[in-house]
């Protein structure tokens, strides 16, 4: 026998050579027998960057020319291409084209992977071979074992007595059994199909055998998309009965997808989904439809003998239906267009069913196109707010039939680049026109005296556009002091067509109020502003401390808001208002476009925040708000009586403040409130309390609202809501909310749970009430979900209740 014995640091060329070929072939052709890193020999060498360098340590290479072998012995370490091999012993015959490893096999792929076995031993041509004693840990923490494994024929790789799991193994206690695990007699791997098969398999849950599954077959982890079952659903609703969904998965397309489910229901039968999804370079977009013909319908029937959830018409409670359909598109990096729509049968289908992206209690439809460039900003869009209620269709408290299309609506917004005038000038323009086919109506009955009159939707069409521009510069004083000029101009234009029942509603509010009817059908107006604010902020520090107190004053010179005092403009978009601290600066505090603040006003508070060097930070602002001179129009009433009991009314304005706390543990809180000019009465307060931290985190907040009848409000509103979450130990957490209106005594929601979780295992299970104010009904919600990382998720499709976490 010929043979020579060389030295690592003397390595011949030819020694390299094979020592690269054993190399190259052990790393191909050992990662493709781990089905969650499968590749073939063309995904290897692209694997290895060109011009790669092999590092070779060794205590002890072999060159047998007469049996052609090379072989490395002792502390063998490989280096190519980014991959890692270490190991005892690596021999790589040419005759039988095998190469065989030994001793401790490590194999650290470029991806991450990591390949652990004893013993190696396999074909050049990756086709055949078989490996002893191997263990997997993949780069997204997926764990394989086996007491053996074995490819054939190049596609096929089993692992025989084999265990899989995504759980990371315990560091204090290796040997522990995880939280789930699979353990099979037999784990095929078919690297054409991408699938995993496991054969004679028992589901161990803690260590404890929990189910036994003669066969069953998921997709290879590393596949993202593949046809199949996908994990199934339950789901309990009183008038539903129990369900179960069955989705199953089509990949069509790397483009473009469809999912088939089927959901049977103890009580109404089978209902169908099918949801289309599709792909392309500058966007995607999606299609789901769903039915059912409900078998049971009287399950909707109301205590007054109504039903309440009806299908369609002239079909009313037997089938229902929807078509929804959500799509975005980036024409170009400054422009977008999308939409959301939702058609269905009936208003409350979707939500009755649980249909995943349709089913919240108020769905925006909408066609949009936006765009954004440096500080420019346009959207147009189309829109319709769909409310998904539990009402007879005729109910005329029923909200969803009194909701407008809005067709379309526009803002735009431009500030220049160049200041100009040494300050800052800005553009708006806002328009929008808006179809109601139901009259939205609250009047009083002069019989009783009653006091609540709102028109909040005429019935008709109206439109407005609106176009605004603003100019503001800030000087600072040698003193300090910070004043900024402002000057601003607006003007309006629009139209109204109402409906001749609208029109005697707003006469009848007239009537009652005692103010003019004089709703235009067209109206032209303008707003020009001259305002000046002063701020004069002042710094104390101290050693472990420093505070900011800044008395501040605005004051805008207008002419009065015209068109007011009697009711002669639509309010559609600014009838939400809220007169606090957080408003007390506004030039124009009304929440839209419809109305606008005239009227000379001064604004008047103090600003102070705080800082310290343990982490605490306070702050507080306290002020009132002084009409000036010309009409005040929150004083004017109009179709919705917005400014009524708001505090800002008179002429001297309610008192508003605001006082709060951070601290570096997580507690925090805060106070707000507005306050009666003269008796310091509270009108309106709001107390938070929050604490995120281990093992308790916690939020409280009580709401108070006194009293605004004029407004629709004829009782005071007092409101508690605590939450609460702990962490009972390192992967256990309970947790509960609950809402209670002090004024009804009626706990208007609540709910509890529980939840498990650790690196590859959830558990939710939640219970849940809410009450609503007026019928006092109860509806009630049970909820779970098991998630099984890798392996999908299991349970039923109700919303979790919110947690503090």
């Amino acid at each position: 026998m010929r043979g020579a014995v060389l030295r690592s640091h003397r390595q011949a060329d030819s020694a390299r050579l094979y020592g690269a070929s054993a190399l190259a072939c052990l790393l191909a052709c050992v990662v493709p027998n781990i089905p969650a890193f499968a590749q073939d020999i063309s995904d290897m060498a692209a694997d290895v960057p060109a011009g790669s360098q092999m590092l070779l340590a060794a205590d002890t290479l072999v060159y047998d020319n007469d049996n052609q072998t090379v072989t490395a012995v002792g502390g063998v370490q490989i280096d190519y291409g980014g991959n890692r091999l270490v190991a005892q012993r690596v021999e790589y015959n040419r005759n039988t084209k095998r190469l065989v490893a030994s001793g401790n096999v490590e194999v650290i792929n470029s991806d991450g992977t990591k390949i652990y076995s004893q013993h190696v031993d396999i074909t050049d041509d990756f086709a055949d071979g078989f490996v002893n004693a191997l263990r997997v840990e993949t780069v997204d923490k997926a764990y394989f074992a086996a007491e053996s494994a074995e490819r054939m024929g190049g596609v096929l790789t089993t692992f025989h007595n084999g265990v899989y799991t995504a759980c990371e193994p315990c560091e204090d206690k290796p040997d522990k059994a995880p939280t789930w695990r699979i353990k099979a007699r037999k784990i095929i791997w078919n690297g054409e199909k991408k699938t995993v098969r496991f054969e004679n398999s028992n589901f161990e849950f803690f260590g404890f055998p929990l189910a036994y599954l003669p066969a069953f077959e998921i997709a290879d982890p590393t596949v993202k998309r593949k046809s199949g079952f996908l994990i199934p659903g339950i789901a309990y609703e009183s008038d539903l009965g129990v369900g179960v969904k069955v989705p199953y998965y089509f990949a069509l397309s790397p483009t473009y997808d469809l999912t088939v489910t089927g959901s049977g229901y103890t009580k109404q039968g089978f209902l169908g989904e099918a949801e289309w999804r599709q792909r392309f370079n500058n966007g995607q977009y999606s299609l789901k439809i769903a039915g059912i013909r409900q078998e049971d319908p009287d399950e909707f029937i109301d205590s007054d003998g109504h039903n309440v959830d009806s299908g369609a018409a002239g079909d009313p409670n037997k089938f229902r239906a929807m078509m929804g359909t959500k799509g975005q598109f980036a024409i170009n990096p400054r422009w977008d267009f999308g939409w959301d729509v939702l058609l269905q049968t009936d208003k409350n289908f979707s939500r009755t069913y649980a249909i995943e992206d349709f089913n919240d209690s108020v769905h925006r439809s909408s066609i949009y196109l936006t765009g954004l460039n440096g500080r420019n900003y346009f959207d147009v869009r189309a829109m319709r707010f769909e409310v998904q209620e539990k009402t007879l269709p005729d109910d005329p408290t029923a909200v969803a039939g009194k909701q407008p299309w809005v067709l379309p609506s526009l803002d735009y917004a431009y500030i220049p680049d160049m200041p100009v005038g040494g300050g800052q000038l800005s553009f708006n323009v806002n328009a929008q026109a808006i179809s109601r086919d139901r009259l939205d109506t609250v009047l009083a009955d002069p019989n009783n005296n009653a006091s609540v009159n709102r028109v909040r939707g005429i019935e008709g069409q109206s439109g407005r556009l609106t176009a605004e521009a603003e100019w503001k510069r800030t000087f600072t004083t040698d003193g300090g002091l910070l004043l900024t000029p402002l000057l601003a101009l607006r003007g309006d234009a629009g139209y109204l067509n109402a409906s001749s029942g609208s029109l005697n509603a707003i006469n009848q509010m007239a009537s009652n109020l005692g103010v003019d009817d004089d709703m235009r059908s067209s109206l032209a107006r303008f707003m020009a502003t001259a305002g000046l604010e002063m701020r004069w902020p002042v710094l104390f520090s101290s050693t472990s401390s420093s505070h900011i107190f800044e008395p501040m004053a605005q004051v805008f010179v207008r002419p009065n808001e015209q068109y007011v005092g009697g009711l002669a403009v639509p309010n559609e978009d600014a009838q939400s208002f809220v007169f606090d601290a957080t408003t007390l600066f506004e030039r124009d505090k009304f929440s839209g476009y419809d109305r606008l603040e005239g009227g000379t006003r001064a604004n008047v508070g103090l600003r102070y925040s705080g800082a310290y060097d343990s982490g605490w930070s306070t702050n507080a602002l306290f002020g009132q708000s002084y009409q000036l001179d010309g009409q005040n129009s929150f004083a004017a009433p109009d179709l919705v009586n917005v400014g009524a009991d708001s505090g800002l009314e008179n002429a001297t304005s309610d008192y508003v403040g605001l006082v709060g706390f951070n601290s570096p543990s997580g507690l925090s809180g805060s106070v707000s409130g507005r306050f009666d000019e003269q008796s310091f009465e509270v009108r309106r307060a709001e107390v938070k309390a929050a604490y995120s931290g281990l093992p308790i985190s916690f939020s409280a907040k009580y709401a108070f609202i006194q009293a605004q009848p004029l407004y629709g409000f004829t009782t005071d509103r007092h409101e508690v809501t605590l939450g609460a979450s702990a962490q009972l130990a390192e992967n256990w957490r309970v947790f509960g909310t609950g809402t209670y209106d002090l004024e009804q005594s009626v706990l208007v929601k609540d709910g509890v749970g529980f939840a498990y979780s650790d690196s590859c295992f959830t558990y939710l299970m939640t219970f849940s009430e809410s009450r609503d104010l007026s019928t006092k009904e109860v509806s009630q919600n049970i909820g779970f979900n098991l998630s099984f990382r890798t392996l999908g998720d299991f349970g039923s499709t109700q919303s979790s209740i919110n947690t503090v976490q």
